[in-house]
C-alpha cells in the first residue's frame, strides 16, 4: 500500500450457520423488472424452514453491511441472470466470495451449512 492508503477494516458477527438467527438474506438487485417477483419465489421456497430476510431498500452493498451486522451467513442476490436461467448469486459472509447456483440448490446449501453435524466437523477440525 502506498502512503495515505489505509485497509479498509470490515466488521461482521461470525456465528456458525446452525446457530445464526437469521440464516440468509434475499435481496433483488432492484425494485422492478420482474425482480421482486422471482425474489419472493425464493423466498417462498425457503421461509417455512428457515429464518430468511427480505430486502430490497438501499444499495446491494449497504444490505450487504447490514446483514453481515447482524450475521447472516448468506445474502442471496437476484439479478436480471435469475429471470433468465434460475440463478442466483451467494455471498459467504466470512469470506465475502460469492458462487452462482441453481436457484434450486440455495436449500440444500443452507441445509447443509446450518445442520448440527457440521457444527461438530468443525470443531474436530480446529480441535486437530
Amino acid at each position: 500500500m502506498g502512503e495515505g492508503e489505509s485497509k479498509k477494516e470490515r466488521t461482521y458477527l461470525k456465528l456458525h450457520p446452525a446457530i445464526a438467527p437469521v440464516k440468509a438474506a434475499i435481496l433483488p438487485l432492484t425494485k422492478k423488472d420482474g425482480l421482486p417477483e422471482k425474489a419472493k419465489q425464493l423466498l417462498d421456497l425457503l421461509k417455512y424452514d428457515f429464518n430468511i430476510i427480505y430486502e430490497e431498500k438501499d444499495t446491494i452493498g449497504k444490505r450487504y453491511t447490514r446483514q453481515d451486522l447482524i450475521g447472516t451467513p448468506f445474502c442471496i442476490a437476484i439479478d436480471h441472470q435469475s429471470l433468465e436461467d434460475d440463478t442466483v448469486t451467494v455471498r459467504f459472509r466470512d469470506t465475502t466470495l460469492q458462487e452462482r447456483i441453481p436457484m434450486s440448490a440455495v436449500h440444500g446449501l443452507i441445509e447443509k451449512a446450518c445442520s448440527h453435524k457440521s457444527i461438530f466437523e468443525q470443531l474436530a477440525k480446529n480441535l486437530a
